[in-house]
């Protein structure tokens, strides 16, 4: 199993429990993932469980984990990250197809690739197993915008991050922005911590869950949820600006004041609404984006999202289109730790071929019919880049401007992002696109589509030229 997050380890838990033997490997250096970050040990935090929600979940599995680790059931490997999965075994490369049109037959064994460590005594290593179950999760999405590259300005779930994790505020006065749920519960999380948040600037309309009400009265705990977070805003008397985003970020040496502008309802930022709010630092994001390489390079079958990301189609034992690999938790949609942990259940019933029992799949229904509502309330509007002058830098590795961006796709013909890309670099930085591909693909004219990359992280030259040579 890949990624030891809500949906990784409620699956490692109960595949162990179902009689199955378990490898976890995470990158990070405890379980948890994004959403369960542990401060530093160094750091002496009294209680941790006060800076997450739902944290009595999260400390049952994590003491089932360390029960099953200590009676040999699951080998739990930290600090691993797991760069590719390959068929290997008897059925060979032959017998996985890359494509929705996958064999019948799956392949009898997998080789998972690893970078173990941390630099420069990383080393390469390898893991093979029966069958593989990926939980990578996901990572943020940003919209870029004139001044977003100044310091100071911060991702949503990376302030969220520093606070878990350092026990630190991104500033003293923090303007949240963005899009989506976890501009809340990040406002709600710095204001509670001593930080002064003036507003938190939410792009959408919360109008727009008007029509969803049959799956918002399903979820009475998501309600409920919702309504502590608004009440923790009223608390710290923090402002909320709906339909209204940070278009302008001001400053020198890191920012001092944000610009933020009304929008129209495909997110045009109106004429004359602009005003300034003063801050030492902004939180800001659109959500999430799956995190699909391990998958897409095996060749899984992809769908768009509601909120304009892509995920993977998977079936209702979270099996992906090629056999002998599942999936659970962000990498099938964008849809919190509750639905991953549910959807990682489901998905060891699976692998272990057992019945997962009724109760369990109608959560997972109601579940994802809460987020696909969500993701559709917050997906982005077109007219987004209507904020970004020519001059904004997009990617933010490369330093390419917009105006870059806008010629290759206008002056020189360029309709897709590869080809972007390919004439401005775009990209090609060490985030792999990461943080600009959202918006390069805006520009390109183009509908998200499924990042094919061979490696889902950067792997030393030594540990390919360590490879055996193919057919060994």
């Amino acid at each position: 199993m890949v990624g030891a997050g809500p949906a990784g380890l409620a699956a490692a838990v109960t595949a162990a429990r179902l009689g199955l033997r378990v490898t976890l490997l995470d990158a990070g250096d405890r379980p948890g993932g994004q959403f369960y970050r542990h401060p530093a040990p160094g750091l002496g935090a009294a209680r941790p469980e006060a800076l997450h929600h739902g944290w009595a979940q999260f400390a049952t599995r994590e003491a089932a984990l360390r029960a099953h680790e200590s009676a040999g059931r699951i080998t739990y490997l930290p600090l691993h990250h797991v760069w590719t999965v390959v068929p290997g075994g008897a059925a060979g490369a032959a017998e996985v197809r890359r494509g929705p049109a996958a064999p019948a037959t799956p392949a009898t064994e997998w080789i998972l690739h690893a970078v173990a460590g941390h630099a420069p005594e990383e080393r390469a290593t390898v893991v093979t197993a029966r069958a593989v179950l990926i939980a990578t999760g996901a990572y943020e999405r940003q919209l870029p915008f004139p001044g977003w590259t100044l310091p100071g300005v911060v991702g949503a779930g990376g302030a969220q991050a520093m606070l878990k994790g350092g026990l630190v505020l991104p500033g003293r006065r923090v303007v949240v922005a963005g899009s989506g749920p976890l501009l809340l519960a990040v406002a709600g999380s710095l204001a509670a911590a001593g930080a002064t948040v003036p507003a938190v600037v939410e792009a959408a309309a919360y109008t727009a869950y008007a029509g969803q009400v049959p799956a918002l009265l399903r979820n009475p705990g998501k309600l409920v949820e919702a309504a502590t977070y608004g009440g923790a805003l009223a608390r710290h008397h923090v402002r909320l600006l709906t339909r209204h985003a940070v278009t302008e970020a001001h400053g020198t040496d890191r920012v001092e004041a944000v610009t933020v502008a009304r929008l129209d309802g495909n997110w045009r930022p109106l004429p004359g609404s602009a005003r300034r709010i003063p801050c030492d630092a902004l939180a800001v994001g659109h959500g999430l984006v799956p995190q699909l390489e391990l998958a897409t390079g095996l060749g899984c079958e992809t769908r768009p999202g509601p909120d304009g990301t892509v995920a993977l189609v998977l079936d209702a034992g979270q099996r992906t289109s090629v056999p002998g690999i599942w999936s659970a938790g962000e990498t099938g949609g964008i849809g919190g730790a509750q639905l991953a942990m549910t959807e990682g259940e489901l998905a060891a019933h699976s692998v272990a071929g057992t019945p997962p029992g009724a109760r369990l799949t109608r959560r997972r229904a109601r579940l994802r019919a809460f987020a696909d509502a969500m993701a559709a309330a917050h997906r982005p509007g077109e007219g987004w880049t209507g904020w970004l002058r020519d001059d904004a830098v997009v990617c933010r590795c490369e330093e390419v401007p917009a105006g870059r961006i806008r010629e290759a796709a206008g002056d020189l013909g360029a309709r897709d992002a590869r080809t972007v890309k390919l004439l401005t670099r775009a990209g090609m930085g060490w985030c792999q696109g990461r943080m600009c591909g959202p918006a390069v693909a805006a520009l390109a004219g183009e509908e998200p589509a499924p990042d094919r990359r061979p490696l889902s992280c950067p792997v030393p030259l030594r540990h390919l030229a360590e490879l055996p040579p193919a057919g060994h």
